[in-house]
């Protein structure tokens, strides 16, 4: 597996114990739970991490179920890592007996194999890491404290006893607002959408792949260009890429990073953007997002640890699909409005789609269903054909060698392929 770069200097925050009055466990959510709603009165969400402090690792607290939450960013990112942190934290209001601490701004490799050796000496019962570079250490890690649960987010290694992987099709809320982006540059009379792309691996190419494939259905005469920045974290590149787009004429930006940067650049220049992540993203310009595919984790969590709990977790490839409720659309989830700038006339199509997805009608086969052409015009997926989940991570024969994975089948149509309007290719990662 490739490792990512990163530039960001180990940060030890805040460590959050939170607690509710004394009560029984709430009850595992099963289908579509509530989506997780921080108060719509909060401040926006930092986008920069404060002066680095020494690393510290939390202590547990007694008598309680400890968690420990390692995050690759800033906890208050606006973005991915926030998610993450208030999802970790929402378990407390629902289980008084769950205590949450974190660590963030954690590097992969020897800074997160420290941090997270440490953690597990400390006695904590469920350790999650939440970035795929995570997964050769975690799987590791898991061998040396057998007592110790490990959950890695976006990745694909389980050891089936007590390291298991967790994600969702967040390509279904992608898709949703691919129609979205879409209908927008039509009315606009501007068929340019730009994506700024973190990394050029198959978790941000399908992304931008089911966006896109969303797009045409709304406007099939639109393209999309790309720009690499390679880093999930660096507001000044975020938005630089963003700025990047808007000066070759796009009218939408598609976030895949983990701040909204690119939307303040977008709203800076009078376009639109699509933020990622976290449920309030869009707080920093509202007026100018139209939508943010956004993580629901705290629900996701909570199922896991108790089954932890009650000595039945089965740890193992754990993907959810929308109906589970991991995954939402800001705007058009219950209770929620639609942005200003989403017209009038596709609010109605992706309500009925997101439905379909609420109620497991429409899945992410469904969004790769064929026929799929390539930006080259090539048929990628044939018609009635769709992909595995192996297809969408990219796990290919290679993979499942070097990483000695048994319960895996190889990608028979991995996701190394850009869908058809996308413009450009896909580069090489770069060099460690």
């Amino acid at each position: 597996m490739s490792k990512k770069l990163w530039s960001l200097i180990t940060v030890l925050l805040v460590v959050a114990m939170f607690a509710t009055a004394c009560g029984t466990p709430a009850a595992a959510p099963t289908q579509a739970p509530a989506p997780q709603q921080p108060a719509a009165t909060a401040a926006p969400a930092a986008t920069t991490a404060p002066a680095p402090a020494a690393l510290t690792i939390p202590d547990i607290v007694a008598g309680k179920f400890n968690v420990a939450v390692v995050l690759v960013g800033f906890h208050a990112d606006g973005g991915w890592s926030q998610a993450h942190t208030e999802g970790a934290q929402w378990l407390t209001t629902q289980d008084s007996s769950i205590a949450v601490a974190y660590l963030d701004t954690i590097n992969p490799g020897p800074d997160a194999e420290s941090a997270m050796r440490s953690l597990a000496r400390k006695g904590f019962d469920l350790i999650i890491g939440t970035t795929f570079e995570y997964g050769p250490t975690m799987d590791s890690l898991s061998q040396e404290f057998p007592k110790v649960n490990w959950l890695h987010v976006s990745g694909y290694r389980n050891n089936g006893k007590n390291y298991g992987n967790l994600f969702g099709a967040i390509e279904d809320m992608k898709y949703l607002a691919g129609m979205v982006g879409g209908a927008r540059a039509k009315a606009d009379g501007n068929t340019k959408i730009g994506y700024v792309a973190p990394w050029p691996l198959p978790e941000v190419i399908r992304l931008g792949n089911a966006f896109m494939i969303g797009v045409k259905t709304t406007c099939p005469e639109c393209t999309m260009e790309v720009r690499w920045i390679n880093t999930w974290y660096d507001p000044d590149k975020e938005k630089q890429a963003a700025q990047s787009l808007l000066d070759a004429g796009v009218d939408v930006v598609l976030i895949g990073s983990d701040t909204p940067g690119p939307l303040v650049a977008a709203a800076n220049g009078g376009k639109w953007a699509f933020t990622y992540d976290y449920i309030n993203s869009c707080k920093p310009a509202a007026d100018k997002c139209l939508g943010t595919p956004y993580w629901n984790w705290g629900p996701a969590y909570l199922d896991i640890i108790k089954q932890i709990r009650a000595g039945t977790w089965k740890p193992g490839n754990d993907f959810r699909d929308a109906s589970s409720g991991i995954v939402g659309f800001y705007g058009f989830m219950p209770g929620q409005t639609p942005q200003p700038g989403v017209p009038k006339d596709v609010i109605p199509l992706v309500q009925a789609k997101l439905a379909d997805m609420v109620a497991g009608k429409f899945t992410f086969q469904d969004v790769f269903k064929g026929p799929i052409k390539d930006n080259t015009g090539k048929v990628i997926i044939p018609d009635g054909k769709t992909l595995t989940v192996e297809d969408l991570f990219g796990i290919d024969a290679a993979t499942i060698k070097s990483s000695n994975i048994t319960d895996r089948q190889p990608c028979t149509i991995c996701m190394n392929w850009l869908a058809d309007g996308i413009q450009g290719t896909i580069p090489a990662m770069p060099s460690q």
